[in-house]
């Protein structure tokens, strides 16, 4: 992502993360990882991170992961060309729905039936950490000579559990903010120039609203819905925890703020007041409304629609701070039940080798998380990417926290409480903190 837990969400219903056990908030977090028990056993890292290469007998790694959408072509390519390449290491994509890969992942690593090599996203490092679900890769970075420099810093330190990395990042998905041309141009605004900040924002609602369009849908289910009022969360100087993550700040004054500018959204005019899962998306695709906070995936999707006359652009700064929502895939090795030192290093080497080809991933509609490749012409010449990109420094993910997604699904309660309005922003926040902060106490104790 976050959002709540990936596990819950579909691959639209992403990423997350946009990934805990049942809910989403967003492309975030698999906080769905249940016990603390401990499915693997702790492995030595090989030493060389794979930067030696793999000479030895063939084999055959299995790799897991939830690219379902039209991602998964793009990374089955990816495989194919790096086979061609390392012909005594055979790769099997094993690609299934993110809530079902969450929910095996663990089991089969227990089994002794994991894969190699898989794919997780940010806010579920943690707590797979924990149960050693996955294995430390201080090895690969340090054998790559890796470092925040060679990264974003948000997805680099993201990777890191009780000061050991767990994780590469691949890329980062943040929130972007998509708009209709076709609508605002009907209703007078520039559809080169969308609003920015809360001035013109507000600004541009209400010229809409005055040629009978409801310019910003604000729906209650937690995936755009989650994540846009995360950002604007963050944007008003908020944050979701406290900085041990052992406290739940979200009925602070800045929550209260995010949430109440979303719900006023409905009660201004700007928003019907109850509408359907994803139809915040497809109204703008439809012609219905001119505004949309959704994520980088939608880049794709919306390209499918030819007649369509769109943009995309950061997101406007609403409460004073930049900042996004963001999520973020990240390259893991799940532990295995009896280490294979053959399967172990020609792993390493498919990652490091992988990890350089995010260029080409970038066309699957993310960001990638290597500096190098974000800045370079080639990546420039992505438009919609480059655009979202300039994001990177202000984007913001759950904390590293084993089970952190399990809390984020009273969020999730509270986003849907305050915009169907059974509860006023305040009372939603305040009760949904209450819950999570006894989740979060539980969870100390389940993982330490």
């Amino acid at each position: 992502m976050s959002p709540t837990t990936m596990s819950a969400l579909t691959r639209r219903g992403l990423l997350t993360g946009g990934l805990g056990a049942a809910a989403a908030l967003g492309l975030a977090a698999c906080g769905g990882a249940g016990s603390a028990g401990v499915p693997g056993s702790s492995q030595a890292p090989t030493g060389d991170g794979g930067t030696s290469g793999y000479d030895g007998p063939p084999v055959t790694l299995q790799f897991w992961n939830g690219f379902t959408g039209g991602d998964g072509p793009i990374m089955k390519k990816l495989v194919e060309k790096f086979q061609t390449e390392n012909e005594n290491i055979k790769v099997t994509m094993n690609t299934m729905q993110w809530a079902d890969y969450y929910a095996k992942l663990p089991s089969a690593v227990t089994a002794g039936k994991g894969p190699e090599i898989a794919i997780m996203h940010v806010d579920s490092v943690a707590t797979n950490a924990a149960r050693k679900v996955i294995q430390p890769l201080d090895d690969v970075a340090t054998g790559l000579g890796l470092s925040e420099a060679d990264f974003a810093p948000v997805p680099w330190q993201a990777g890191l559990w009780r000061e050991q990395r767990y994780a590469i990042p691949l890329d980062v998905h943040p929130l972007g903010f998509f708009y209709n041309k076709k609508v605002m141009e009907d209703a007078g605004l520039d559809p080169e120039a969308p609003p920015t900040d809360a001035e013109s924002y507000g600004t541009a609602l209400d010229t809409l609203k005055s040629k009978g369009v409801e310019g910003h849908w604000a729906t209650p289910f937690p995936f755009t819905g989650s994540m846009t009022v995360q950002a604007l969360l963050w944007q008003f100087g908020g944050d979701l925890f406290s900085p041990d993550a052992t406290g739940v700040t979200w009925a602070d004054a800045p929550g209260v703020e995010a949430m109440t500018w979303y719900v006023n959204l409905i009660k201004d005019g700007h928003s019907p007041s109850k509408i359907a899962q994803d139809a915040d998306a497809i109204a703008l695709q439809n012609g219905k409304t001119a505004f949309n906070w959704n994520g980088i995936w939608n880049v794709n999707t919306l390209k499918e629609q030819e007649e369509l006359e769109w943009g995309v652009a950061p997101l406007p700064n609403i409460g004073g701070t930049p900042a996004a929502w963001a999520g973020s895939h990240q390259f893991v090795l799940p532990t295995m039940k009896t280490p294979d030192e053959n399967k172990s290093q020609a792993a390493r080497v498919f990652l490091n080798w992988i990890s350089q080809q995010s260029l080409e991933w970038a066309k699957a509609g993310q960001v990638p998380a290597r500096t190098s490749v974000r800045e370079s012409a080639e990546f420039q010449a992505l438009p919609e990417q480059s655009a979202l990109a300039q994001q990177v420094d202000v984007l913001h993910f759950l904390p590293p926290v084993a089970g952190i997604g399990d809390a984020m699904t009273e969020w999730d309660k509270a986003l849907n409480e305050a915009v169907l309005g059974s509860k006023t922003p305040q009372a939603a926040l305040s009760d949904a903190a209450g819950r999570a902060t006894k989740i979060l106490e539980a969870n100390s104790k389940k993982y330490g």
